[in-house]
C-alpha cells in the first residue's frame, strides 16, 4: 500500500479526496495545513506527497522546498485553484512531478499518482545493485552498463531505463504512448523524437547479438523481442 501525504487547508475538498484515495488502496495522511504537512513528513516515509499551493502557515510552494531538503527524491503534485503560468513554472523549478489546477476529477489524479509511482519504482530498480541477462548481454543496472563478451557500453539513465522496461515487458507490443508516459513522462511531439533517438541507440548496442531485436510497428509500437 503506497503511502500518501495530502497538504490541503479545505476541509470538505480533502476528506473527499482522501476518501477517493483510500478505494484505491492508497495510505493517506491528510494535513490540514503546511506546517503541519512538513511535522507530519519529518516523522513519517511517505511515497509521494500531494500539495495545495495556498495554504496557511506554509504554502505547498514553501512546503515542498523544506521536504526536498530532507528527502530530495520524494516525488510530489501540486494541486492549485490559480492557473497562472508563473506559478506553474514555480513548481516545475521545484521539481514537481505533475501540476493540477482546480477543480479536476479525482479519477485524473489517481492516474497521474500511478504514472508517477510507476517511473519512481523503475527508477528505485536502477539504483539497487543488479546484474540482468539479455541474451548475450549482462546489463549492469548499478553501473548503468551493457557487457558482450569482453566489450562494455557505458549507459546513460535514460538508455538504462528503457532497456529494463523493455526487458520487463520483453516479447510484448507495446505503444509508443504507453512506453514515452513510462520513460519520458509524457507523450508529445518532441518526446517522440526525443525516443526514436533512443531507441536507435540501444538497436546498435544491442546488434551482436543476431536474437535480440527491437521492432516497429508503423503507428502502433514496438516489441522488444528475444528468441530463445
Amino acid at each position: 500500500m503506497k503511502k500518501i501525504l495530502l497538504a490541503e487547508d479545505d476541509t470538505d475538498f480533502a476528506n473527499v479526496l482522501k476518501q477517493y484515495l483510500e478505494l484505491y488502496k492508497y495510505e493517506v495522511t491528510w494535513a490540514q495545513d503546511g506546517e503541519i504537512g512538513l511535522e507530519f513528513f519529518k516523522n513519517q516515509t511517505f511515497d509521494i506527497c500531494v500539495f495545495d499551493v495556498m495554504m496557511p502557515k506554509l504554502d505547498g510552494f514553501s512546503l515542498a522546498e523544506k521536504v526536498i531538503k530532507i528527502n530530495p527524491e520524494i516525488p510530489f503534485i501540486f494541486l492549485t485553484a490559480k492557473k497562472l503560468k508563473e506559478d506553474k513554472i514555480i513548481g516545475l523549478k521545484l521539481g514537481a512531478d505533475d501540476y493540477i489546477v482546480k477543480p479536476f476529477e479525482a479519477e485524473e489524479l489517481i492516474l497521474r499518482l500511478q504514472n508517477i509511482l510507476k517511473r519512481s519504482q523503475q527508477k528505485d530498480i536502477l539504483t539497487q545493485n543488479t546484474i540482468i541477462e539479455i541474451g548475450l548481454y549482462s546489463f549492469d543496472t548499478k553501473r548503468l552498463s551493457l557487457k558482450i563478451d569482453n566489450n562494455t557500453q557505458q549507459l546513460t539513465e535514460k538508455e538504462a531505463a528503457l532497456i529494463h522496461y523493455f526487458y520487463l515487458h520483453q516479447n510484448q507490443l507495446l505503444k509508443r504512448e504507453q512506453i514515452l508516459k513510462a520513460i519520458w513522462g509524457n507523450d508529445d511531439f518532441f518526446s517522440g523524437r526525443s525516443m526514436d533517438v533512443y531507441i536507435s541507440k540501444i538497436r546498435k548496442y544491442l546488434k551482436a547479438d543476431a536474437a535480440i531485436t527491437i521492432e516497429s510497428l508503423r503507428n502502433i509500437g514496438l516489441e522488444f523481442k528475444i528468441q530463445k
